[in-house]
């Protein structure tokens, strides 16, 4: 039997959690009904990833697919998630692991943001000159993971007539929220949406309603908005659905080149690439039998950064 286990990473507080284990009980009915589909976290809640594969195992899986319920690449798919692979197949010899992507680039990710503006009331296709989205990050230490910010705000601004699409991020790195907010009036606009890239309500939410108030009293001039979060939206169910039957057909394609731990570990791997899987001394051991049809093919994967709560 082959068991899905989707890897969320957890957060404070409880909505969050909650808003987690939900959408993956309504996505289960439309995927293969001869699938195990369980849920875990990384952090905050349990089941955790080791009690996750536990119970997988214990109800019969031979075939263990882990799926990261995260936006962006960085540290806890490239090093956490790979590490308690590791540990689950020591512990189980016998059992087969397949390390999915996490939810990353998809044509689904533009409709999503896209729905978020039209919420709000905003015409996509006939925007105002003066109005900015402000597409807004976690923000983190892997340039690799902040990139992909940049990436989503370049096609989104492709995708719609908005002239002025421009990233920031709540913490960690620059542009942080205030930088953004004055590089876009700086730009002549008028109004600016905030649009934030978060996939689950929390503490960041809350914090983020609140510096929206402040931005209105210090800008009376400028209008704010603010989107709502990335969330589960019920297109996010085709990206993870994509992403669970790369695995299980082992298509699975990671984004590796520019990713810092690859370049880290490289003096490690002198002219071979064997090493005994060992080479994740940056806990990276990408080799979680989805072979990543490229060059290297021996570590990284993507996820949402670590500031995630």
């Amino acid at each position: 039997m082959q068991a899905v286990l989707f890897v969320g990473h957890g957060s404070r507080d409880p909505e969050g959690n909650k808003q987690v284990r939900q959408f993956i009980e309504n996505m289960s009915s439309s995927l293969d009904n001869s699938l195990l589909i369980e849920t875990c976290f990384l952090e905050f809640e349990r089941p955790t990833m080791s009690q996750g594969i536990d119970t997988c195992v214990e109800k019969g899986a031979e075939h263990v697919i882990l799926i990261p319920i995260m936006l962006l690449p960085a540290g806890h798919s490239k090093i956490h998630i790979p590490a308690a692979i590791d540990e689950a197949k020591k512990k189980y010899p016998n059992i087969r692991f397949t390390y999915g992507r996490p939810i990353g680039i998809h044509e689904e990710t533009f409709e999503i943001l896209k729905t978020r503006l039209q919420e709000i009331g905003e015409n996509i296709a006939e925007a105002p000159e003066d109005t900015a989205i402000m597409l807004l990050g976690r923000g983190g230490s892997d340039p690799d993971a902040n990139s992909e910010l940049y990436k989503i705000a370049r096609l989104l601004w492709e995708k719609t007539n908005y002239k002025l699409v421009e990233p920031a991020f709540i913490g960690v790195t620059s542009p942080l929220t205030d930088e953004g907010v004055s590089r876009c009036i700086k730009l002549g606009a008028k109004k600016i949406i905030i649009l934030p890239y978060f996939l689950f309500t929390g503490v960041l939410i809350k914090r983020l309603e609140e510096m929206t108030e402040q931005f209105r009293l210090e800008y009376p001039e400028v209008e704010f908005q603010l989107a709502g979060y990335f969330g589960f939206h019920s297109r996010l169910q085709t990206i993870l659905k994509d992403r669970a039957e790369e695995a299980l057909q082992d298509e699975v394609k990671m984004n590796c080149d520019t990713c810092q731990y690859r370049l880290g570990v490289m003096e490690h791997i002198h002219h071979h690439h064997h090493h005994d899987h060992d080479h994740h001394h940056h806990d990276h051991d990408h080799d979680h039998d989805h072979h990543h049809h490229h060059d290297h093919d021996h570590h990284h994967d993507t996820d949402e950064k670590a500031g995630v709560r």
